[in-house]
């Protein structure tokens, strides 16, 4: 049986592929050269990149699953850096946490490996340190005196997460909130229709907070200051006393918010179905006036034309 083990290795050695010079690898040869890599990477704690696969428990708590190549690998939830500050409501700490991983499913994540098993080859990572290093890179005075990232400086940001009214972003190992009015020129009824988790979108930071005795890095962001505003030109095709179809995408204090079907955000106060209007209701608009100043058609609701029940 050894004889023929070596014979079958060295025939596939002997394997002519189509790559010039390329070598023929096996299941096992691919697996090797990756454990080589992270242990590579392990010493040098260098940063790595992979998806948030899945969200376990286990005796000792909540860890989540990261794959790097097919290679499984596991992040305790302190070393996920979950933002708790600003998440509101109550709620036990591990739910919280439990509640954002689960909503982060999907998302790329940077991460250090701390800790390796070569015998049951398993691997124990940190994205806490790997956005503590983003952010001493890119937030912080370099030997010029110069922060890479400060306000105004446009980025490449990853979704991270996304709920009806905002956007979370993480840009260079610091975390943001980006709000729907801040996300498209357009009232967005719906952020979760327009972004996704695993998204890389365009952001310009507008402010920085930055510590150097605690690494802590606030920002903020606007998306919608790198796209072209076509509001007021749009605005220029309504008429008054036009009749329009639009979406309803936000009712508050009185005031309904529409997306008129031709692009144009419009206001009401106002309307004239037996219907009480909702959230996502189809609906028939009247312009009464153009609010050039603020980029709006102002009217009243004649119709509802499909309930969003």
């Amino acid at each position: 049986m050894a004889n023929e083990a070596e014979k079958t290795l060295h025939e596939m050695q002997q394997v002519l592929t189509i790559d010039a010079n390329g070598a023929y690898e096996t299941e096992e040869d691919k697996a090797e050269l990756l454990w080589h890599e992270l242990q590579n990477a392990y010493r040098s704690k260098r940063i790595l990149s992979g998806v948030l696969s899945g969200v376990e428990e286990t005796s000792s708590g909540s860890i989540a699953v990261v794959y790097y190549k097919g290679q499984r690998m596991i992040i305790p939830v302190s070393e996920m850096e979950l933002n708790l500050s600003e998440q509101n409501g109550y709620g036990e700490m591990k739910g919280r946490q439990v509640r954002i991983l689960n909503n982060m499913v999907g998302c790329e994540i940077d991460f250090i490996l701390i800790a390796l098993d070569d015998t049951a080859r398993s691997v124990v990572a940190s994205r806490r340190l790997a956005m503590l290093a983003k952010r001493r890179k890119f937030y912080f005075p370099n030997e010029n005196g110069n922060a890479q990232i400060t306000e105004g400086r446009v980025v490449q940001a990853r979704v991270i997460a996304v709920a009806e009214k905002v956007v979370r972003l993480e840009v260079f190992g610091a975390e943001c909130a980006v709000p729907a009015r801040d996300i498209a020129w357009e009232w967005v009824g719906d952020a979760r229709e327009k972004y996704h988790v695993g998204d890389r979108v365009m952001a310009v930071v507008t402010s920085v907070e930055s510590d150097a005795e605690t690494m802590n890095v606030k920002i903020t962001a606007d998306m919608k200051r790198l796209m072209k505003n076509e509001v007021l030109e749009k605005l220029k095709e309504c008429k008054v006393q036009g009749r329009y179809s639009g979406r309803i995408t936000d009712i508050h204090k009185g005031v309904i918010f529409v997306r008129l079907s031709n692009g144009v955000n419009a206001i009401a106060h106002s309307c004239n179905d037996y219907r009480l209007p909702g959230k996502n209701d189809d609906i028939s608009f009247v312009v009464n006036r153009l609010d050039q100043e603020n980029g709006v058609a102002v009217g009243i609701i004649t119709r509802i034309i499909r309930q969003n029940i």
